[in-house]
């Protein structure tokens, strides 16, 4: 008798444990589920709507697959208000990324990004692709086989940008290519890059040092003025002058000089990348010459 009450309990309680076991964020952005609920060799469908987020598969078994379906903001588009619908994704694998590989599935063809990381090797960088319009893409999750899968989590967080943005993108192995990323910006795409930047600022370069395990060049700037930052990038003690890091791709070739510039750039996984960076005295320039034909993007409280 208490036998089988205590099965009719479980049995209606197995839904609530697997809904439990695997759930969105409120904002559809994230999803954090667990293999426990899974059947060997099963695939569970997932689809989040946001250019950024995370996903965590703790105890990896069967499969995920998982397509990115953002709701881009206007910026997303080219300079100009241009966009030809290219839609440049990266993921980054968290430092422990264990018990599955992470594939890129385009047309139904699966490329590896991510493999299971073993215990003594160096964690994955980021790993970049592009999606052309009407493209099907998604990412697939494949959990690796093990005895012991109590330590096994499969955890990496995507960002999702408008193609203008993609030279931004830091990819250790590309998928797609960064040709253009040292390209200095034309007037139109300053003047566009000062609107919808994640940082607008003016200073100067203290120094230039390489990132060896991001293969990058670190740019350390002493600002002078705080046009826009989306996060604290840029931050001090003293209320006149604030310190910060912008990283660059190491084949960029930016190296110390003088003067004052103007920085701008993307926030990619809580770290400030350059965008347009002329000297202060150019942008002045092209924002005076704009200006007085009518043509600014939108209005800066410049000196």
């Amino acid at each position: 008798m208490a036998i089988s009450w205590i099965y009719k309990v479980w049995i209606l309680l197995l839904p609530i444990v697997d809904r439990a076991l695997s759930s969105y964020s409120e904002d559809q952005c994230s999803w954090r589920g667990s293999g426990l609920s899974q059947q060997q060799g099963s695939v569970e469908q997932i689809s989040l709507h946001c250019s950024e987020g995370t996903l965590d598969w703790l105890y990896p078994k069967g499969a995920l697959r998982l397509t990115l379906s953002p709701r881009l903001p206007s910026a997303a588009v080219g300079p100009g208000g241009s966009s030809s619908g290219l839609i440049t994704a990266c993921v980054k694998p968290s430092e422990h990324f264990h018990g599955a590989q992470l594939y890129l599935e385009r047309d139904g063809v699966l490329e590896l990004l991510v493999g299971d990381r073993l215990e003594e090797s160096p964690p994955t960088r980021v790993r970049c692709f592009s999606r052309l319009p009407g493209e099907k893409v998604a990412l697939f999750l494949q959990a690796t086989p093990h005895q012991d899968i109590s330590r096994r989590i499969a955890s990496f967080r995507y960002e999702l940008r408008g193609d203008w943005t993609a030279r931004l993108s830091l990819d250790s192995n590309p998928v797609s290519s960064n040709e253009g990323a040292c390209r200095p910006c034309n007037n139109t795409e300053l003047l566009m890059a000062v609107c919808t930047s994640d940082f607008v600022v003016r200073g100067n370069i203290k120094a230039v040092y390489e990132d060896s395990e991001l293969r990058a060049a670190v740019i350390k700037v002493s600002t002078t003025r705080i046009f826009r930052q989306k996060y604290a990038l840029f931050t001090g003690t003293g209320h006149l002058t604030l310190s910060g890091e912008i990283r660059t791709l190491l084949q960029c070739g930016v190296r110390p000089g003088a003067g004052s510039f103007l920085f701008t750039g993307r926030i990619h996984f809580g770290e400030a990348w350059l965008g347009c960076a002329p000297r202060y005295k150019d942008f002045l320039q092209a924002y005076t010459q704009a200006k007085l034909v009518q043509q600014l993007p939108c209005e800066l409280a410049v000196d």
